[in-house]
């Protein structure tokens, strides 16, 4: 009969100690090996695919959030009872039901990929946005129920969706990552948002044209084909959502989750060879080998960022996300200023005929469509280049720097901008250059930092709390500025709005300085806990 070398016998317990000790040593051995195979990994079909399946998520995500704003004008149109528009409290609850949403899905879903592992809840959130999607595009109208409630509850619904997408996403790319490209990975995801932001205006020029001769026929307010188009506008965004689905429920579970804490390094060990060689058999009959490590509990949760060095990271990541959301979703404000500026905003002429509807409805998604590829798509793909050789700091602290000079620029001198047509266009760049930093800036590294910044323990659960707290930034933004955005007449506060972001971003300069730099340095080096003698003791095993 074979004996197994990891099974203490029930006496002669004297004799067991060095062997035992033997044991752990070979097992902490084995467990830093394994994470070095990771790290030091060449780049593989692998790599590529799990930076597709966690793509999608900010993908849909960003269409989502860009093609509520062309849906609400759609929406006004067919269930505003004023003016053919939501009023404010409509068009606010709207579209800040799904970032509330965010909040409460980054929250829950960080905790629970700690708590039951990546694999198990990777695929629930995107189901979730599915489903949600899917229900705001059939939403109707009853004597007991508002149609835009329904669209409210739903919104928010796929919100904590997206929500829970980014913790499992950003965390499964950076523990599946090498070193050496960790940031371009996860850079490479989050930029999806671009291409979301893109194919949302897209999509938006495909329908209304699509209904062009329907809207062009009907009588104004031309409710019919504008309901449609919003439906389709809003119900496509599921479509990328149900292709990724089965890739995600097939991802293997990572590795450092397994072995850290699972704390099976036997299991964590086979599943790198596996991935790494495209042989996703798991041998059902390996043993199951349970090692002591440091576990997540509350107690130890406290004892970590009680330390100054652990908090310190945490409360960098979280203000930075903070702050810069305030100002991402702060400077949306200024896109109907922006798109006038450049001849796509509201067409002149008579507002109730169904001409107006068309090109009112064609201008504001061909308007967004450049913006999008003049701001937004090049700054994601130049810290593409930059994150892993220049670090994220840098461009941390760069992008706050850049952006506070822009706000105040934008700020003080918005009056004089606003008066002529090529002040207006001077604007416009400003106004591309600030969206070029934020990308090229704490957008991107803000995303970054958090899914490598902590002990895999905690990282999906501080990575939750950070961006809550970025979402936090961004409901403030939304609700306090459309209170604001009116003071002393239409738009008239916008220009001191400017002035209130210039110093936020500020503040986030001196946040940067609280995070550590983490290019090109492992997970485990970066956690702040020495991986000598990680693993203690085997314990003894349960005789069944």
């Amino acid at each position: 009969m074979a004996t197994n070398p990891y099974q203490s016998s029930s006496h002669g317990s004297h004799h067991d100690e060095p062997e035992k000790a033997q044991v752990t040593l070979t097992l902490d051995e084995r467990r830093r090996a394994a994470l070095e195979e990771i790290d030091n990994a060449p780049f593989s079909w692998f790599h590529v695919k799990v930076g597709l399946v966690a793509s999608v998520g900010f993908f849909t995500d960003a269409y989502d959030i860009f093609a509520i704003n062309i849906a609400a004008t759609m929406l006004g149109y067919v269930y505003g009872h004023t003016g053919n528009q939501l009023n404010t409290n409509q068009s606010l609850g709207v579209k800040v039901a799904t970032p509330v949403g965010n909040l409460v899905g980054q929250l829950l879903f960080g905790w629970l990929a700690d708590l039951v592992g990546r694999k198990r809840m990777y695929g629930v959130e995107l189901m979730v946005m599915i489903i949600a999607t899917f229900g705001q595009a059939l939403a109707g109208q009853a004597p007991a129920v508002n149609v835009l409630g329904v669209i409210i509850v739903w919104r928010f619904i796929m919100g904590v969706g997206i929500g829970g997408d980014y913790p499992m996403s950003a965390i499964i790319s950076s523990e599946f990552a090498a070193t050496r490209s960790r940031g371009r990975l996860m850079t490479a995801v989050f930029a999806a948002q671009g291409w979301g932001q893109f194919t949302a205006a897209l999509i938006g020029i495909i329908v209304v044209q699509a209904y062009k001769s329907e809207i062009l026929n009907s009588p104004f307010p031309c409710v019919v084909p504008v309901d449609y188009a919003w439906r389709l506008l809003i119900g496509l965004g599921c479509i990328p959502g149900v292709v990724a689905l089965y890739f995600r429920l097939t991802i293997p579970e990572t590795p450092r989750f397994t072995m850290d804490v699972e704390r099976n390094v036997a299991q964590a060990t086979e599943d790198i060879t596996n991935v790494f060689n495209e042989n996703n058999v798991t041998d059902v009959n390996a043993v199951a080998q349970i090692v002591a490590a440091p576990a997540a509990t509350r107690a130890d949760f406290a004892a970590y960022f009680s330390k100054w060095k652990n908090l310190k990271v945490l409360i960098g990541t979280s203000y930075s996300w903070f702050a810069l959301d305030i100002a991402f979703y702060g400077l949306g404000l200024n896109s109907s200023i922006i798109l006038t500026a450049i001849n796509f905003g509201s067409p002149t002429g008579d507002k109730t005929t169904s001409l107006y509807v068309y090109q009112n409805l064609y201008n504001i998604c061909v308007g967004n469509l450049i913006l999008s590829v003049a701001g937004l798509i090049p700054g994601y793909w130049v810290s593409f280049l930059f994150i892993d050789s220049w670090g994220r700091k840098p461009i941390q602290l760069m992008g706050f720097i850049v952006l506070t000079i822009l706000f105040i620029i934008m700020g003080f001198a918005y009056n004089a901008l606003d008066a002529t047509t090529s002040s207006r266009n001077a604007f416009v760049f400003l106004y591309c250059l600030t969206n070029f930093f934020q990308n090229f800036g704490p957008n991107t590294t803000t995303f970054v930092i958090p899914g490598e910044a902590f002990p895999t323990r905690y990282r999906s659960t501080g990575y939750g709390i950070s961006a809550a707290t970025g979402k936090l930034g961004a409901v403030i933004s939304q609700v306090g500025f459309a209170q604001l955005i009116n003071i002393g007449g239409t738009n008239k506060f916008v220009p001191h709005i400017m002035e209130i972001l210039a110093l936020f971003m500020l503040t986030g300069v001196f946040s940067t300085l609280l995070i550590p730099e983490t290019k090109q340095r492992s997970l485990e080096d970066i956690s702040n806990e020495d991986q000598e003698g990680y693993i203690t003791e085997v314990p003894k095993p349960t005789r069944s």
